[in-house]
């Protein structure tokens, strides 16, 4: 933060600017004295006017990027009013003062946190990191409670003040907008999860977990056996629920006596990916045992969110695979035929083109499939009706019913009925589809054992549950020739380098998704080796062959 300075009397000005810092003491019950806010040329923080008249006041109003002192100054008066206990001075300071009083207020009331402790780190841009102490009391029971959080600093369009940008995530980062801090008698028991060897799993060892931790707990903690403790919790809101986020504990004051709950988990396969996504942001990876379907890992650079279970992103690519094996049921495409792969088709008013431009002359489809031709499968879309990819992939492949039960939140895949150059975009893995890389490791586990087998976390012989089932298999002629073109693919195409080193009964498809204001598309990456297949993402990472390939391939030499 540079060189610091304290003020040592109380001021009922403005701060002073001491080598382009702002020092502050607040007296009482305020933040005591620290350095607050580094960086930038500083101004006067007030506003003067001389005129009267309506049109000068709107000439007054400030308009573009805030000053350094507009940004300390925002961030002072809230974590000011926050700290002590203010919490309508603090709720007005940001731009959402609804929805700030009623969080601050149950900070206090219903997440029994008092003695709070706020200080401020260097200022970046609009930003200012802060971290948090305090202490929750409960019944007698204390623990002390400290965390790091941030905010944002905008400008309010009417006035051009200066106010703080109001997300829940501000009073502490596991909250969503609509989320709230709950200090009680948990009304659900722990959990103790073990993987397949009876070892128990925790965050700490394998960070990726702590989702997954969350929603075992959520479904099995009262099936288990246990007894609820004493904790501090979010408690999700309606749109977190929608987003099947579970609620999460954050500080236990005293256990409860934890339920065991078993998963399918593999724990060398575990530590392994999470160790192959660590180095990568917005990795994620998913590992399927397609005999069984047992989810053998789970894996993403980003805690938190379950991309690689709960992700709802266009495949790319990928989604080739089941597009494959409509366009070989319906008589419209066939491994070793010439199938047109021409620079450009155009489809409901759209014109699709291949990455660099590329055509094949008087290629076959296995060709178009390896090298990944975009228009082998739009030129297809007018033989087509406009459910015909969504049935193959509920009727095949399991998908977009929205009826997996897993053991823990999941989203099952979405592939709506669209039409015209929406529906030929489908075809290609964009448009309305969207998968995670446990949807996209179960179509490559469909094709490698012919049959779609529900992939799960924990047995369903624990809790008498009804796996997914899929309500026809394809033809021996189909899945035959699907498995050759994911074999060359895997042998010569576009994820041979990736698969290099991976020997047996393999195949594999890569795939690229396009995102709006993304300069890199999505890397996706499914392939199958022996009894394993996995699936993985990386977000704004370039192609999938040099992206997720290497993650997925690396995870499937280990076995199977």
């Amino acid at each position: 933060m540079g060189n610091r300075r304290l003020v040592a009397e109380r001021r009922k000005t403005n701060p002073a600017v001491l080598g382009g810092m702002i020092a502050v003491v607040i007296g009482g019950a305020g933040f005591g004295a620290y350095a607050l806010f580094g960086g930038g040329a500083v101004a006067d923080s007030r506003t003067q006017s001389t005129s009267s008249s309506a049109d000068d006041k709107a000439k007054d109003v400030k308009t573009g990027p805030l000053s350094a002192t507009e940004v300390t100054s925002a961030a002072r008066e809230f974590l000011t009013a926050w700290q002590q206990g203010k919490v309508t001075a603090a709720a007005a300071a940001t731009d959402d003062a609804t929805a700030a009083q009623t969080l601050l207020t149950g900070y206090t009331k219903d997440a029994h946190i008092k003695d709070v402790t706020l200080t401020a780190g260097p200022r970046t841009g609009d930003k200012v990191p802060f971290s948090v102490k305090g202490t929750v009391s409960y019944k007698g029971t204390s623990k002390p409670l400290a965390y790091d959080s941030s905010l944002t600093v905008v400008r309010r369009a009417e006035d051009g003040k200066p106010l703080v940008d109001w997300h829940s995530a501000i009073v502490h980062p596991d909250l969503k907008d609509g989320d709230t801090l709950v200090t009680g008698e948990s009304g659900t028991p722990p959990v103790k999860a073990l993987d397949r060897d009876g070892g128990e799993l925790t965050e700490a060892e394998y960070p990726s977990l702590g989702s997954v931790l969350d929603g075992l707990r959520e479904k099995y903690g009262e099936k288990a056996g246990g007894k609820a403790g004493v904790e501090l919790q979010v408690i999700r809101g309606k749109e977190s629920k929608e987003a099947e986020l579970s609620d999460k504990s954050l500080l236990e004051l005293s256990k409860g006596t934890p339920g065991t709950v078993k998963t399918t988990l593999s724990p060398a396969m575990q530590a392994a990916a999470e160790k192959q996504v660590a180095d990568r942001p917005k990795a994620s990876v998913v590992v399927l045992r397609p005999s069984t379907g047992e989810i053998l890992a789970v894996a993403n650079s980003s805690h938190g969110f379950n991309t690689a279970f709960q992700g709802s992103l266009a495949p790319g690519s990928t989604m080739k695979v089941i597009t494959s094996s409509l366009l070989i049921e319906k008589g419209l495409a066939s491994a070793d035929k010439q199938h047109p792969c021409p620079k450009y088709f155009t489809y409901g008013h759209w014109k699709f083109q291949n990455d660099d431009k590329f055509e094949i002359k008087g290629g076959t489809f296995k060709a178009s499939f390896a090298r990944s031709c975009n228009t082998a499968f739009i030129s297809q879309a007018p033989e087509l009706d406009n459910d015909s990819l969504t049935k193959q992939a509920q009727q095949v492949f399991g998908l977009s019913m929205n009826n997996w039960s897993v053991g823990v939140p999941t989203f099952d895949g979405a592939v709506p009925v669209q039409s015209q150059a929406q529906m030929a975009a489908s075809l290609i893995g964009q448009g309305g589809v969207r998968m995670n890389p446990l949807n996209m490791a179960s179509v490559s586990a469909t094709v490698k054992t012919g049959t779609f087998k529900q992939p799960y976390l924990v047995a369903p012989t624990v809790d008498n549950r009804t796996l997914a089932t899929a309500s026809r298999s394809m033809s021996a002629a189909t899945l035959s020739q699907l498995r050759e073109l994911m074999a060359y693919t895997a042998a010569y195409g576009t994820a041979a380098e990736a698969m290099s080193g991976v020997v047996g009964d393999v195949g594999a498809k890569t795939g690229s998704a396009e995102v709006d204001g993304q300069k890199k598309p999505n890397g996706w990456f499914t392939a199958y080796r022996n009894d394993l297949a996995a699936a993985g993402v990386v977000q704004a990472g370039g192609h999938g062959g040099d992206t997720a390939g290497p993650i997925v391939a690396a995870l499937l030499k280990m076995g199977g």
